[in-house]
Parts: structure tokens; sequence; C-alpha cells
């Protein structure tokens, strides 16, 4: 009757909790009582459970610890090796150098390039990301 028991629910949560390597005391315990990280991991881990060929991610490591960011890297490589187009807009640069096969790169709200990997370097994004010359004065180089 759509109802979701806790018998079925338990199963899917052991195994979110593990595969995403959430720390906490188990499925019952709150989402609020654990750290930004593993609360990113665990909303992930929903999504994921449906299966999706395509994931949209803004912002994915956002105050989040440098350990939890690790395993969310992994965690998107493995996704991407699986065949699964990630979509995500990141403000943190060596982010998406690390993490990404092409970067589209947004100016004032409109696409100034696209960047192949074996083009990427921070240099690249910034001169595609800032107005031409000096952006502090405006004035043409």
């Amino acid at each position: 009757l759509g109802w979701v028991t806790q018998f079925q629910e338990n199963p899917v949560a052991n195994r979110m909790i593990k595969a995403m390597r959430v720390r906490c005391q188990g499925p019952d315990q709150q989402i609020d009582e654990l750290s930004g990280g593993n609360q990113q991991k665990i909303v992930l881990g929903k999504w994921l459970e449906t299966k999706p060929s395509v994931v949209l991610l803004d912002e994915p490591t956002r105050g989040i610890d440098v350990g939890a960011k690790d395993e969310i890297y992994d965690l998107l490589r493995k996704l991407a090796q699986s065949g699964v187009a990630i979509v995500m807009v990141s403000s943190e640069l060596p982010e998406l150098l690390a993490l990404s096969n092409r970067i589209l790169v947004m100016r004032e709200g409109r696409a100034a390039g696209i960047i192949e990997s074996h083009e990427f370097s921070e240099e690249r994004v910034m001169e595609l990301a800032t107005p031409l010359g000096n952006s502090l004065t405006g004035e043409a180089a």
C-alpha cells in the first residue's frame, strides 16, 4: 500500500552505511547527529539507490573535512567508471581539475569556454573565467 517498513528499510540502510563508509551508530541514528561529511554521504547514497544514469551535484564537498572529501571523490570516480554521467558545479578549482573530463567555465552568467582534460590548468580556467586584461581596473591589456 505504499508503506515502507523498517524490515524493508534496514537492509538497504545497512548496505548504504557500509558502501558509503558512513560513521554512525546504525541505521536508527538521526542524520542531524552526524558530521557534515557523513550527512553528505547519506544524501548522496539515497540518490544513488535509485540507480541514476546522470547525477547532478552542486558543491558536493562544501563544508566537509578532507577525509570525507576523499571518500566522496573516490565514490564519484567509481560512479564515472561504471558509466554514470556526472555534472558537477564547484567553486573549488582543484576539485574540478582532479575529477573532471571536461570543464565548462562560466563568466558573468555565460559560457566562456570548454576545456578538455589534456588542456587542464588553473591558468587556463582563470583565463576563461576573468575578463581580458586587468580584472581589477577593467582596462584592456
